[in-house]
């Protein structure tokens, strides 16, 4: 049994109450940090994977494959760089779902900034933190453990805090202090990024450069900073299970810990940290609009005794947005060789 600012949150009896302890975990508000803190040497229940037996643990297959990186330099200012950059975001679209890009223009400097600032964050003295720990989807910025805690079946080894910052950013006093500047730095960077890898994406598909921005797919930015405090029993649980993004496009800022894999030919494979890159990944409302041309793939992270470990998605959605727009297959795209696979 472990407590946790006063709460119990863990329970190895024959009447493990697993509500209970879901309960007792999300009243302490101290997220995973908190059970890190009060010095655990065991997964509490809530975390076990479901597929773990005592005789069965996954493992992940060593292959040659690697993870596309493609190098932006030169894109806007070189015609020949920029095909050549169009042609591979192309065949990683289609083929992986997943990429990873170098010059990509943000300063190395706001990156490590915001890694930084995020650990900060989390490591605040939990009285601090609390007040912006919410389950409620009103609060334009909330901090909380698993937004699925109550209906997933297992909880993943992760806080995270959440704010949507455009088109309609919050203001500045709704952001902890310590995000605060580096937030809206961040956001504007990655807007700027956004649009350029949207104008490519669209190339890439044989459209107009502003298609995709004039569907709306750059509208909307949703930013979740992840913390993944090190666990003392890894294999036991999972830092993300799972998932593909259900936005258009992702763009991630990741440390050097590493622990992120992606579903490749059956195979899970690591997304190795590469220095001052962003992994881009496809996401469900590119592959639909795409009618599949493009890839939304499953990836997970690892836990890991090491830690903790820092990430920023931002993710490029209309989902949370209070919008009647409905999207199909782009209808250029579309022919009697290659009809709809959804319908509107």
């Amino acid at each position: 049994m472990v407590v946790t600012s006063g709460a119990e949150v863990h329970d190895d009896s024959n009447n493990y109450d697993r509500e209970k302890e879901l309960k007792a975990f999300d009243n302490s508000k101290a997220g995973v940090k908190g059970l890190v803190d009060a010095g655990i040497t065991k997964v509490p229940r809530m975390f076990i994977r479901s597929d773990i037996s005592s005789n069965t643990l996954e493992t992940t297959k060593k292959t040659q494959y690697n993870i596309p990186v493609i190098d932006l330099q030169g894109i806007e200012d070189d015609p020949r760089r920029h095909k050549e950059i169009s042609d591979q975001v192309r065949h990683a679209s289609e083929t992986w779902g997943f990429f990873q890009i170098v010059n990509h223009g943000i300063p190395v400097s706001v990156l490590e900034e915001m890694k930084d600032r995020v650990r900060r964050f989390f490591e605040q003295d939990i009285e601090v933190k609390k007040k912006y720990y919410v389950r409620e989807s009103g609060s334009r910025f909330r901090y909380q453990s698993n937004f699925d805690l109550y209906t997933a079946p297992f909880a993943n080894w992760r806080d995270t805090c959440f704010c949507m910052m455009a088109p309609d950013p919050p203001q500045p006093q709704e952001l902890p202090e310590v995000l605060r500047d580096i937030l809206v730095k961040y956001t504007k960077e990655v807007m700027r990024l956004g649009s350029c890898l949207f104008k490519v994406l669209s190339e890439a598909l044989g459209l107009s450069s502003n298609h995709l921005e004039e569907m709306g797919c750059a509208e909307g930015l949703a930013v979740l900073s992840h913390y993944y405090p090190p666990c003392p029993e890894p294999e036991l649980t999972f830092g993300t299970s799972k998932h593909s993004d259900n936005d258009f496009l992702t763009v991630l800022l990741q440390d050097q810990i590493g622990g992120l894999q992606v579903l490749y030919e059956d195979q899970w494979l690591d997304v190795p940290p590469v220095p001052g890159a962003l992994v881009v990944n496809v996401g469900d409302l590119l592959q639909l609009i795409t009618n599949d041309k493009f890839k939304s793939v499953e990836h997970r992270v690892l836990a890991n005794r090491e830690g903790p470990r820092v990430s920023v998605a931002s993710f490029f959605t209309t989902g949370l947005l209070p919008t009647s727009r409905v999207y199909g297959p782009i209808k250029e795209l579309l022919s009697q060789h290659n009809p709809p696979l959804y319908r509107l």
